[in-house]
């Protein structure tokens, strides 16, 4: 058979595939998928017997033994904190001394009639003064070092001893040539001289040891502010 222009009864034309056919065959499709997929069974969990666990280094652990030691630094500033500290402790004790001593009409005829009450309150006064400004520049040092504040404390302690040796050993060369004490108007108190004597060395042996004791507790007090960030970092 011939076929010629216009004959349309000849043209077959394919059908094309609606939507809902080819969805239909997806999900056939998906179906065979699904069914032919093998399950295998979970296999049994096996225990593992707990290992003993190990402590991990503490951040303050490892860093310290890169930073640990005696610093100038820290010690040099908590040096300057304590100067300044009995500077100002010394001014405040001062006016509120006058203030007292104006209030209660206290004159320095009643000191000298009670100098040995008078003598053990100023000794008082000036231990606990001391010891204040130590454990402030102790503290100042043990924050700036971070670790050993106790050797900070120490250190700032040893700053002001031999700063007040220097400073005696001038004074008694200055004394040996101009004769300075004898030239101070000292009042006449009723104190006999082993008395004199013995207050002197208790006096002494306290401004020694008890800011010695407040500088370390300062150092130590300065560091702890660093050991409680450690133990939250760790």
């Amino acid at each position: 058979m011939v076929q010629q222009y216009g004959d349309s009864d000849t043209l077959t034309d394919p059908v094309p595939a609606s939507a809902t056919q080819r969805y239909e065959e997806a999900r056939a499709a998906a179906e065979r998928a699904m069914t032919s997929v093998t399950l295998v069974p979970d296999r049994p969990v096996t225990v593992v017997p707990d290992l003993p666990e190990r402590p991990e280094p503490q951040r303050s652990e490892v860093e310290r033994p890169a930073y640990r030691g005696f610093k100038f630094g820290a010690a040099y500033f908590g040096w300057l904190i304590t100067l300044s500290t009995m500077v100002l402790l010394a001014a405040v004790i001062a006016g509120a001394g006058a203030g007292i001593t104006y209030v209660l009409d206290y004159t320095r005829a009643d000191a000298e009639n009670q100098a040995g009450t008078a003598a053990i309150t100023l000794a008082a006064v000036l231990v606990l003064m001391v010891s204040l400004a130590f454990y402030t520049g102790g503290y100042v040092a043990g924050r700036l070092a971070r670790f050993d504040g106790a050797r900070q404390g120490f250190g700032v302690w040893m700053f002001c001893l031999l700063l007040g040796l220097v400073a005696a050993g001038t004074g008694a060369f200055l004394d040996n040539q101009y004769d300075l004490v004898d030239q101070v108007n000292r009042p006449d108190v009723q104190i006999t001289n082993d008395a004199l004597l013995i207050g002197s060395l208790i006096t002494a042996a306290a401004l020694l040891i008890l800011p010695l004791l407040a500088a370390l507790l300062g150092g130590k007090t300065g560091q702890r502010y660093h050991d409680r960030i450690d133990s939250l970092l760790d």
